[in-house]
C-alpha cells in the first residue's frame, strides 16, 4: 500500500473518530488514541509517540523528535485540536518528513467542525 492510499483510509478514520467523539471540543491526546485505535482496526501498522533520534553535525542530541502517528512506516500524522488553524503545523510537518526521509504527512485538526476540510497534507518529493 502506498502514501496516497494510506491516506485516504487515514482521512476517512479521522472523519469517523470525530463524528464518533461527538466532533471538537476534546484533548488532542484523545483524539490521537482514538485515530490509533480506529486504524489498527482497518489493519494498519501504528505507532503513537514514535520517538525518532535526532542529531547534530553528528553529535546525536538527547531529546528526540517525537511523531504523534506513523502509520505503515510511511505516513506522519500530527494530531491537532484548536480552534485557529496555524500553517505552522505543516511548516513542522514538512520538516519531520525531511528529517525522516518519508514523503507524506497529515496534519489533521480535530478542532474545527468538518474534519474532513480540516486535514492539511504536506508532501517532501512525492
Amino acid at each position: 500500500m502506498n502514501e496516497n492510499e494510506l491516506s485516504k483510509i487515514i482521512v476517512d478514520s479521522a472523519i469517523e473518530v470525530h463524528k464518533t467523539m461527538g466532533g471538537p471540543g476534546l484533548l488532542e491526546s484523545v483524539y490521537e488514541e482514538s485515530l490509533c485505535f480506529e486504524l489498527s482496526s482497518r489493519g494498519l501498522l501504528v505507532e503513537r509517540q514514535k520517538e525518532v533520534p535526532l542529531s547534530y553535525k553528528g553529535h546525536r542530541l538527547a531529546s528526540p523528535l517525537k511523531l504523534d502517528i506513523l502509520v505503515n512506516s510511511l505516513v506522519i500524522v500530527e494530531v491537532k485540536s484548536v480552534v485557529l488553524y496555524n500553517r505552522i503545523f505543516e511548516a513542522q510537518a514538512l520538516t519531520y518528513l525531511r528529517l525522516t526521509g518519508l514523503k507524506l504527512g497529515l496534519v489533521i485538526n480535530f478542532g474545527e467542525s468538518k474534519v474532513g476540510h480540516a486535514t492539511h497534507r504536506v508532501v517532501n518529493g512525492l
